[in-house]
């Protein structure tokens, strides 16, 4: 499988009594005009059915200090638990969508479904992006930039979180600087020595 995901809290519920949060690695961007990114969820799950039945739900962006938080809600079912109040998240009113925002999360991506996809073990559902809400003190002030190294997102790999954040380079840097250099021998070439 490809990894590392990210590790999300995917909100839902159109009133409070019915809110709840799911943890989500399967989750992406799948198109840029227009926007529209797609989570997968089991059907069994209880926000399955909240998300199928109002068509909306918002992708929060977590970080270091909520990853107790992602991994409780990730093996707790909103069946059984208020999920927010379990955690002490703040359940907090989104632009356009009825599905809250958590208010802890430094970027909430607020979606409709366009689709759902069953696959197998999970549906994917497809949706358009229709309002994006970051928190400023994650941007820079001079470029208006998203600063990752700020935000301390969480990565999830073969059971376990990780905190990303160190730059290696920027878009097209590669082509910027000296010619990439061919290294003669020791390098991969898809087959076995022999």
């Amino acid at each position: 499988m490809i990894y590392p995901l990210p590790a999300v809290l995917v909100s839902c519920g159109a009133t409070p009594e019915e809110y709840n949060l799911l943890t989500v690695a399967w989750t992406g961007t799948i198109c840029s005009d227009p926007a529209m990114c797609y989570i997968s969820v089991r059907p069994e799950r209880h926000s399955y059915e909240i998300i199928k039945r109002t068509g909306e739900f918002v992708i929060n962006l977590t970080t270091e200090k909520l990853a107790r938080a992602v991994d409780w809600c990730g093996v707790r079912s909103g069946r059984d638990y208020d999920k927010f109040a379990e955690t002490g998240l703040t359940p907090e009113k989104a632009e356009k969508v009825a599905a809250p925002v958590v208010g802890e999360s430094p970027v909430a991506i607020e979606c409709r479904v366009r689709q759902v996809i069953p696959l197998g073990s999970h549906d994917m559902f497809i949706a358009e992006v229709v309002n994006v809400l970051v928190d400023e003190r994650v941007i820079d002030d001079e470029t208006g930039k998203f600063e990752l190294e700020r935000a301390g997102l969480l990565a999830y790999s073969h059971g376990e979180y990780f905190a990303l954040g160190k730059a290696l380079g920027h878009f097209g840097w590669s082509v910027r600087k000296k010619p990439y250099a061919r290294k003669s021998g020791g390098g991969k070439s898809g087959g076995k020595k022999k």
